[in-house]
């Protein structure tokens, strides 16, 4: 007989309530796979695969109704799963590089040891596509862009490298939601990620009332789908592939 799981012990494992696990079921993302003749809710092994991915996808930061559509719309399990465990590997080397900064720091203010700035923001290291950008943009370009991050504070860094991030995130929930790139939440995050890009020293277009290049968007876009260190950044391929749609269209 397949193994069950009761909604009391399906919570526990998960670290969930057992009241979220009913309105799981009440809005469609989660039913069980049977109810007991006393009301009791159980759940199968397909449940529990089901409940992972919910949970990523609410880490990602969608809300339950876009949940839901993503779900209904992937039929490959495995296939959603490996897209799931690249963007986890990816944040786990995130991680890695900034659990290594902070103990790195740790070390030395306990030694009474003067701070790097580059060690302390190590995972936040934006010279990772200096070849990149000298051989697409010019040497000035990677100047220019160089002196500005390290005239920026320790503060103005760590609000920079959040905001990247949380535009990461949000690039990468929209693709899973599987939202239309020409619709107007994907081009809201059009609109912020040129706008990111013409904040930035040494890029075409920095500062321009109309803002980055046409071009230079576009250059991005495709590297964002060729070169897998970038399409990372939205949870794989598949992610920079809606990301590129979603700039060719807003440019």
């Amino acid at each position: 007989m397949p193994r069950e799981w009761s909604i009391q012990e399906l919570a526990r494992a998960a670290g969930v309530t057992s009241r979220t696990l009913r309105h799981y079921g009440q809005v469609g993302v989660l039913p069980p796979c049977r109810t007991g003749s006393n009301g009791m809710r159980f759940y199968d092994e397909d449940a529990l695969v089901r409940l992972q991915r919910i949970l990523l996808l609410r880490d990602l930061g969608l809300a339950l109704p876009a949940i839901r559509e993503v779900l209904v719309g992937q039929d490959d399990t495995a296939t959603a799963l490996r897209t799931h465990l690249d963007l986890l590997e990816h944040e786990r080397r995130q991680l890695d590089r900034r659990i290594e900064a902070v103990r790195t720091t740790l070390a030395k203010t306990e030694r009474g040891e003067g701070l790097v700035a580059d060690e302390v923001f190590d995972g936040f290291d934006h010279r990772r596509y200096r070849e990149e950008v000298i051989e697409r943009w010019g040497e000035r370009a990677y100047d220019d862009s160089n002196r500005w991050w390290h005239s920026l504070g320790d503060d103005e860094r760590s609000a920079w490298a959040t905001q990247v991030e949380q535009l990461n995130r949000d690039w990468t929930a929209a693709a899973e939601a599987g939202l239309d790139p020409a619709g107007p939440e994907a081009q809201e995050l059009a609109r912020r990620h040129v706008e990111w890009l013409a904040s930035i020293p040494g890029t075409p277009g920095h500062s321009t009332p109309e803002g980055s290049s046409r071009e230079y968007v576009l250059g991005l876009a495709d590297m964002y789908v060729e070169d897998e260190r970038f399409a990372a950044n939205y949870g794989g391929r598949k992610g920079a592939e809606f990301v590129r749609a979603a700039l060719a269209r807003y440019v």
